[in-house]
């Protein structure tokens, strides 16, 4: 019988909140870099085995500090050749299983046992030197994975050519955008021959066709015989690329299964639960905070709120919006307004800088309104995406299914049909005729 690629058994991850680190980065860095190249070539390309220590806590803290447990008696096995996308909510563990995996961090109690050599693609930032160049980090992670320096340079074209970061090779990688960071360091992971390739959201900071060319790098690996375990919030990608899907909820595993099923249930109760909390009291938002959405409607261009929407009206779609209590007035804001599917495909947006019509947040209460002429999407029901930002830097609040917005009937087109909804989203005005 074939022995799985990954075996996960009751793993558990404990940190102490508050609590006071006795190592300082320096310290961490050393002790992995002697603990990789202490590492046997052979072990490190066959079985390893990582063990939890329950008389350790994470990161040599104070005792007396509360418990968060990021991940809780997670179990779980992964055949050769398997894609499984790992999903859940902000917070559900799925980046602490990546690091435990990859090694970057030990696990409090249970065990994880791997079978090959892993490449591993996490947050911007792992798993390179700041200070050296983008060739010397291709050959430093070739090496901490016990490759040989002909083997490497057997590969290194093949990397070059797929990151496109070839004239900033000999730069150091501390001066390269995140974007040019990932490329690399995708390209990297997903060429050094692993068995077993990790990769969490940080393909999100990639732009689209580089994303779409990572994606397609993973379906040849699979292809390939190779096993990879992929996080994503972009659904659509995982259903697309992964045979089977875990989903992890406040550090436990919920369900695991194929990964249509997995996806729906997870899909569904993420979008109840979110309906159940004001728009002000959301936690699994992302941004510096300096001002927050705090409610969001719809009205008739007469200013009444609409519960249904129709194809074919004008509608304003109104953002409320509150500084923190410490900042100033706040120009130069940009928002955005998206509607997505039941797999989290942008499908409709409005974004400020469409029209080149920033706005400016005052001290207390803002709205924001903006006003959709002759609304031109077809029936369903969608997710609404709220985003605010300052400038091009600053991400002031995001929220991902901030509401829903039902759509149905309208005469959009004048005849009574309602287009196609079960086939496209976006309604179109056209005209006919045979050419002469």
């Amino acid at each position: 019988m074939t022995e799985p690629a990954i075996l996960v058994s009751g793993l558990s991850k404990r940190y102490r909140l508050g609590a006071i680190t006795r190592h300082t980065l320096g310290d961490e860095i050393t002790y992995l870099f002697h603990k990789l190249r202490g590492r046997n070539v052979a072990d490190h390309m066959g079985k390893i085995r990582i063990n939890g220590d329950r008389s350790m806590n994470s990161s040599g803290a104070e005792t007396n500090s509360p418990d968060f447990w990021a991940l809780r008696d997670v179990s779980f096995e992964v055949k050769p050749g398997e894609i499984v996308g790992i999903v859940g909510g902000n917070g559900a563990g799925k980046s602490t299983l990546l690091k435990i995996l990859s090694r970057i961090t030990e696990p409090t109690e249970g065990e994880a046992e791997i079978n090959g050599r892993i490449g591993s693609l996490l947050e911007v930032g792992t798993g390179f030197h700041p200070e050296l160049t983008g060739r010397e980090n291709i050959f430093m992670s070739g090496t901490i994975q016990g490759m040989k320096k002909a083997e490497i340079i057997q590969k290194f074209d093949e990397i070059v050519t797929f990151s496109e970061i070839g004239q900033f090779l000999d730069t150091p990688v501390k001066r390269y955008s995140s974007g040019m960071f990932v490329r690399l360091a995708f390209a990297v992971a997903a060429h050094l021959d692993p068995e077993i390739l990790i990769v969490d959201e940080v393909l999100a900071v990639g732009d689209a066709a580089f994303q779409k060319k990572c994606l397609g790098k993973m379906s040849d690996v699979a292809k390939q015989g190779r096993t990879i375990l992929f996080v994503s919030h972009n659904m659509t990608a995982v259903e697309n690329l992964c045979t089977h899907a875990i989903w992890l909820e406040k550090g436990r595993v919920r369900l695991i299964g194929e990964t249509a099923p997995v996806v729906d249930q997870y899909l569904s109760a993420n979008q109840v639960a979110s309906r159940t909390i004001r728009l002000r009291d959301r936690t699994d938002r992302r941004g510096t905070f300096r001002a927050k959405i705090v409610d969001f409607f719809t009205t008739n261009a007469d200013g009444i709120r609409q519960g249904v929407l129709r194809p074919g009206n004008s509608y304003r779609f109104v953002l409320d919006c509150e500084l923190n209590n410490s900042a100033m007035p706040i120009q130069n804001v940009g928002a955005a307004i998206a509607l997505t599917d039941q797999r989290n495909e942008v499908i409709w947006l409005a974004n400020t800088s469409f029209t080149n019509e920033p706005q400016a947040l005052n001290a207390g209460h803002t709205r924001i309104e903006c006003t959709v002429h002759d609304f031109n999407v077809a029936e369903g029901i969608y997710n609404v995406t709220l985003y605010l930002k300052h400038g091009e830097l600053e991400q002031l609040d995001y929220i991902p299914n901030a509401a829903e917005i039902t759509i149905e009937g309208g005469n959009f087109f004048g005849t009574g049909s309602k287009g196609a909804p079960a086939f496209c989203k976006i309604l179109t005005r056209t005209s006919w005729r045979t050419a002469p």
